[in-house]
């Protein structure tokens, strides 16, 4: 039985007609037992994964019709997510987590991937902690900083979606971007390393803890990330020229970012990460609030994905 959360409302209400005129008939067609779950609302896919990991027994089926936030979203319901086996059908705007994978972005070649091709791959998933306790588990990476300031404004733009449905979504960050590097406020930020090693970054404008190499859309911000080998890729951005950072951005499409003084990677399993005034946070691009630290750990082979 494959359990499959839908989220009709994800690349710009395609997801809806994906299911209906694609995904649905050919389970159908086949005679697949599934059993169809649909979000209405922010919070739906925590819920609904939740709800199915408790009701089933012994490995899960999982599939997500959806976008990376969407994945990001049902990773939060689970107690316990190394019985999962999670199938990918990407309809995001950004599909971070398929393009490092190589899952195909067309809905049918994905679910043929799901259904027959596709081989389950450990992967890793990272745990992000403020300090209250709160806790999110993210598949793709984490940031603090003007990362995670684009998205938290993107997420609330009605130019976006209006730009999605003619396909110039990228625009709308690009538009964003610039809008936030040049209102970005002169922020200290301080790296606590899992062996006590301290790294002060001045003037911080991010960092990103990567477990992938893409995030927004394709910035290739870790060539190197591994997602199965327990470790967190960071990109530390900071004392950097704000008209350099322009030059710079656009090589990290192609992963040579770090040829810039300023931009500095690093590799650990864990970290604590912060900084002289509150930032926006995000994982895998869901924004929902500011912290002044936060605390990040890699776990990893948490979950098997099929790819």
């Amino acid at each position: 039985m494959y359990h499959i959360i839908i989220n009709p409302a994800s690349g710009s209400g395609q997801g809806l007609k994906i299911w209906k005129n694609q995904i649905a008939p050919m389970l159908r067609s086949r005679d697949i037992p599934f059993r169809p779950c649909f979000t209405e609302r922010k919070g739906d896919a925590s819920r609904i994964a939740g709800d199915i990991a408790r009701q089933t027994a012994g490995p899960l089926s999982l599939i997500i019709l959806g976008g990376d936030g969407t994945v990001n979203e049902a990773l939060q319901g689970p107690e316990d997510t190394s019985r999962i086996t999670l199938g990918y059908i990407p309809t995001g705007s950004s599909n971070d987590l398929a393009r490092d994978l190589r899952i195909p972005t067309a809905p049918s070649a994905a679910l043929e991937l799901i259904l027959h091709s596709g081989k389950p791959h450990p992967m890793d998933l990272g745990i992000l902690t403020y300090p209250d306790g709160d806790s999110r588990r993210f598949a793709v990476s984490c940031g603090m900083g003007f990362d995670a300031a684009v998205c938290e404004e993107a997420l609330h733009s009605r130019i976006k979606s209006a730009m999605n449905r003619v396909g110039l979504g990228k625009l709308t960050y690009l538009g964003i971007a610039l809008k936030q590097l040049f209102a970005a406020k002169a922020i200290s930020g301080r790296l606590t390393m899992e062996d006590g090693q301290l790294i002060d970054i001045g003037n911080m404008l991010f960092t990103a803890c990567m477990l992938h190499r893409f995030e927004g859309g394709g910035f290739m911000f870790a060539p190197d990330a591994d997602d199965s080998d327990g470790y967190l890729n960071l990109c530390a951005v900071g004392d950097l020229p704000k008209l350099l950072i322009l030059f710079a951005l656009p090589t990290a499409f192609v992963g040579k970012h770090y040829r810039f003084r300023g931009i500095t990677p690093y590799k650990v399993r864990a970290l604590t990460l912060e900084t002289s005034l509150p930032l926006w946070v995000h994982t895998d691009g869901e924004v929902s609030r500011k912290s002044r630290r936060i605390h990040v750990i890699c776990e990893q082979n948490a979950i098997q994905i099929l790819r």
